[in-house]
């Protein structure tokens, strides 16, 4: 287990049972009490926990903990099939270049692609880039770098880089929450940084997204609102917001 997962367990177990102690941290991931004190001290830091005598405590200004890829797969499955199937209208001509992010809302948009539309598809989702490749739908390019197990994704300064020699013309972005003032965000660093080389390297920023993320703000802001150029989400969203990321400049398709 690589340091940023157990430290995501150990915030997990914090926000469940209220608090966590060194002593049992150590024992449960076969770790030092010395490790668990240095993970309890970055948690801290990103002002996820609170250090209290002997562990810490949570601190609930923001979403920090990230739920799993088996955990979002069978969460707002109408919804997400929806949005998916309304970004296909957004699809550039027919020989065109996409990038797709890692996500399920994404991954629902990659199985929905017909064969022969697009010229390459670029991904830094392992299981998109599987399910593309078995389907021959396009050129898959999948950007190297470390697999994230949580994500299935691929980070690090490898996959930043790989992206700062592409141009596409439309990626399709996925994200943890969204909000008029802190943007398009998610709680890994590592995470933001590949998705903000995304944003970079795409002429046109999809963004897909139910509408239970909108008003939550997670820790890494990876996109300003006028980063963005499109937002398809689902009308639970509802007119408040609609209106608030419309007035940034963001064009909103409800699916």
């Amino acid at each position: 287990m690589y340091a940023e997962e157990r430290q995501q367990a150990i915030a997990q177990l914090a926000h469940a049972n209220g608090r966590v102690v060194v002593s049992d941290l150590a024992q449960r991931f076969g770790v030092t009490t010395e490790t668990v004190r240095r993970d309890l001290d970055t948690l801290a830091t990103l002002g996820i926990l609170s250090r209290v005598h002997g562990g810490a405590v949570p601190v609930d200004k923001v979403r920090l903990v990230e739920v799993g890829l088996p955990d979002r797969e069978i969460a707002r499955t109408a919804e997400k099939e929806r949005i998916a199937l309304a970004a296909l209208s957004l699809l550039p001509r027919p020989g065109g270049t996409i990038l797709i992010d890692a996500g399920t809302t994404t991954a629902r948009l990659a199985e929905a692609l017909p064969p022969g539309a697009l010229t390459t598809v670029v991904t830094n989702s392992v299981p998109i880039a599987s399910g593309l490749a078995v389907r021959q739908v396009a050129d898959i390019q999948l950007l190297g770098g470390r697999v994230r197990g949580l994500t299935q994704a691929t980070v690090g300064a490898p996959t930043v880089e790989a992206l700062r020699d592409l141009r596409v013309d439309v990626a399709f972005m996925g994200t943890n929450g969204f909000s008029p003032d802190h943007g398009f965000s998610t709680p890994d660093p590592s995470e933001a940084a590949v998705k903000r080389a995304m944003v970079a390297s795409a002429r046109t920023i999809v963004v897909l997204a139910d509408s239970s993320k909108a008003g939550t703000d997670y820790l890494v802001s990876f996109a300003r609102p006028d980063d963005v150029d499109v937002l398809v989400t689902d009308a639970g969203i509802g007119e408040t917001y609609q209106l608030a990321f419309t007035e940034k400049g963001i064009t909103v398709v409800l699916a």
